[in-house]
């Protein structure tokens, strides 16, 4: 039998307190989609707003092979273990629509932090688009920061725009490189390094240090070329050993003096108005889009407009603005 349906008191009530099953029954909720759940979750999300925005956001991402679930076990079992601050760990996986789950269902990747009463690990929703992951992951952050995570870690699990979606939604950006896979530097985005707040270069360890020293030189001199930070912070590249713990504490140690030194100068909480501002923005298109794609006479419409420009005999402009030029189009009466 189904759990009994919480109320919009009860769920604040269990946030608030700390209650890990009631919050992972609210994470579900702001994933849902149906129209009930959705009025439910953002009466929840206003009630517990007052109590978010306390944590430290920390973005992770990286390329195929580089141990970022070591890595975040590492620096999260340092969070939890050597700092004693509650940690939550979610993600931002664009491509589990397509395999049918997420890749971070399986925790094992991640056992200790599993484990442990103070880290929570979330999953990203299974299904949906990037606009619907990540403004679920968003929601999920908040409830994590009122239920009193002191730290959020946002993974990208997903590849391309996911990075960009996540730095949308963190403090601090880091990047995680792996040495002495070839050229460092090739098939590397240049905005995702002018993006990152500091580069990582992970398993400098098992022979493998000298290749991570020259990678490291690399990367120092790639960034050189780059234009000035907006945070007017210099961005550091680590070195680190997720299985001996080396470099651990000192990429902690940049995180905590890059947020203190963005706090003093005024950019950490710029960049968080802007993050709220461009949460607003999407939103605002997400929901036109809905009710948009909702309408009946869109619908009914649609597929022979769709034939047209499939056809070559429509220009997909004049066929949008013809769609939003029906009755019930968002340019039409309504």
């Amino acid at each position: 039998m189904p759990p009994k349906r919480l109320s919009a008191a009860e769920y604040t009530a269990g946030i608030l307190a700390g209650t890990r099953t009631v919050l992972g029954r609210a994470i579900t909720l702001v994933e849902s989609t149906l129209p009930a759940d959705q009025a439910l979750a953002q009466e929840v999300l206003q009630t517990v707003l007052p109590h978010a925005g306390r944590s430290l956001r920390v973005g992770i991402t990286g390329v195929p092979g580089v141990g970022k679930s070591t890595f975040i076990e590492a620096l999260g079992r340092y969070v939890v273990e050597t700092l004693g601050k509650k940690l939550a760990v979610l993600a931002v996986d664009p491509s589990s629509q397509r395999g049918g789950g997420s890749i971070l269902g399986d925790k094992t990747r991640m056992p200790w932090l599993s484990a442990h009463a103070a880290a929570y690990i979330r999953p990203s929703p299974a299904a949906g688009s990037l606009g619907g992951v990540a403004r679920a992951t968003r929601e999920a952050l908040l409830l994590c920061e009122a239920a009193g995570h002191d730290v959020i870690f946002v993974e990208t699990v997903g590849v391309g725009q996911s990075e960009t979606t996540v730095h949308g939604m963190v403090d601090f950006f880091l990047l995680l490189m792996l040495a002495g896979a070839g050229d460092e530097l090739q098939g590397l985005k240049r905005g995702i390094m002018e993006m990152a707040d500091a580069l990582c270069i992970t398993k400098a360890d098992q022979g493998n240090e000298q290749a991570a020293r020259r990678a490291r030189l690399d990367y120092q001199s790639a960034l050189h070329l780059f234009p000035p930070a907006p945070s007017g912070q210099v961005q550091p590249v680590l070195l680190t050993s997720a299985v001996n713990g080396t470099g651990v504490a000192e990429v902690w140690q940049v995180i905590e003096d890059y947020a203190a030194a963005t706090q003093q100068n005024g950019y950490f909480p710029l960049r968080r108005q802007q993050q709220q501002l461009k949460w607003l923005h999407e939103s605002i298109v997400q929901e036109l889009e809905t009710q948009f794609y909702a309408d009946g006479a869109v619908r009914n419409r649609l597929p022979a407009v769709q034939q047209a420009v499939a056809a070559g005999q429509l220009t997909p402009f004049a066929a949008a603005t013809e769609l939003l030029r029906l009755p019930g189009g968002l340019q039409g009466p309504s």
